[in-house]
């Protein structure tokens, strides 16, 4: 005769309990997360290729951080650059203009304005930091306020504070790229040229290539211009022109830069769409089947519950009495 014991049947009955809660915790907590499990134990023999997906994705979404950091700050030295170029093309017309007029009274001034204009963009900030500045991002690179301050400086290079270190970037794996730019580097040409109109105009003899041009004495640049002052404007025209000339060239390398590293970004951005697509097919938990999972949690809950009810009623001790 086989005995059935009531605390054997209640122990029974409390461990189905116990496993339906389980399950329907469980269930709630993939309806919640739409994951599989909220921690790598629960993902079994996929929880190694989980953990390097994840170490994958962690790598990729720092360097499209990096990548998005260096766009803007290439962005920016875009219209730095973009300034410089126009106090240098802006001073080239000025001159030009006085010339064709036949009057120059009004050109130094008109010079000033376009300097500052330079110098606005060589001593321009991105986020804090003075972008031509090499590595003393906390110090302005050009140094001459004034077109009056480049003629009292010994030479161009000390009007510049910058140092010799670039900015470089590693935007994927493989690549580092140089996007740093540095103030004597662009504004230098542009700086010996007004530096060699103010020393002009103060009175000291200026040399462009093997002519040396010596003017009547200081306040030369006034009036209308003679044979010897058109003569210097004119090559100082030339020498803006190659400023210039020289100026595009970095700025249309900072573009490349800009290209290169925008394109780095797309290739970054469909890797981590695939990426976060292999993931989801992973990690992921049908939401459909984890409500018929809750679902039939929740009956056997309740089927559980009833048993142990209908085990007060079926006690040796209830048919004794």
């Amino acid at each position: 005769m086989t005995r059935v014991a009531t605390h054997g049947n209640y122990q029974s009955a409390l461990l189905s309990l116990m496993n339906a809660q389980s399950r329907a915790q469980q269930a709630q907590e993939r309806i919640d997360s739409e994951k599989i499990a909220t921690d790598m134990s629960g993902y079994g023999r996929g929880a190694e290729q989980l953990t390097s997906l994840t170490s994958t994705q962690a790598r990729l979404e720092g360097f499209i951080s990096t990548g998005e950091a260096v766009a803007a700050r290439l962005s920016a030295q875009d219209l730095a650059m973009t300034r410089v170029y126009e106090g240098g093309t802006g001073a080239r017309e000025a001159i030009a203009t006085s010339l064709a007029a036949g009057n120059i009274t009004n050109l130094m001034t008109e010079l000033g304005l376009h300097y500052q204009t330079v110098q606005g963009g060589l001593n321009a900030e991105h986020q804090g930091s003075y972008l031509f500045a090499g590595g003393q991002g906390d110090i302005a690179p050009a140094t001459a306020g004034a077109m009056a301050a480049l003629a009292t400086a010994p030479s161009v290079a000390s009007t510049f504070a910058n140092d010799t270190l670039k900015q470089k970037s590693r935007i994927d794996e493989k690549t580092t790229v140089e996007t740093g730019f540095l103030a004597s580097e662009i504004g230098g040409p542009l700086t010996e040229v007004f530096r060699n109109i103010q020393a002009f105009q103060n009175g000291t003899p200026v040399t462009v290539g093997a002519v040396t041009y010596t003017p009547a004495g200081p306040g030369t640049l006034t009036g209308q211009p003679n044979a010897d002052i058109t003569a210097f404007l004119n090559a100082q025209m030339g020498e803006l022109d190659k400023a210039n000339a020289g100026l595009t060239n970095q700025t249309a390398k900072n573009g490349l830069m800009q290209n290169h590293v925008e394109s780095a970004l797309d290739s970054q951005e469909g890797q981590k769409t695939a990426l976060q697509k292999m993931m989801q097919d992973k990690s992921g938990y049908d939401p459909a089947r984890a409500i018929t999972d809750l679902q039939m949690a929740q009956v056997a809950i309740e089927a559980s519950a009833q048993i142990i009810n209908s085990l007060k009623n079926t006690s040796l001790l209830n048919l004794l009495r």
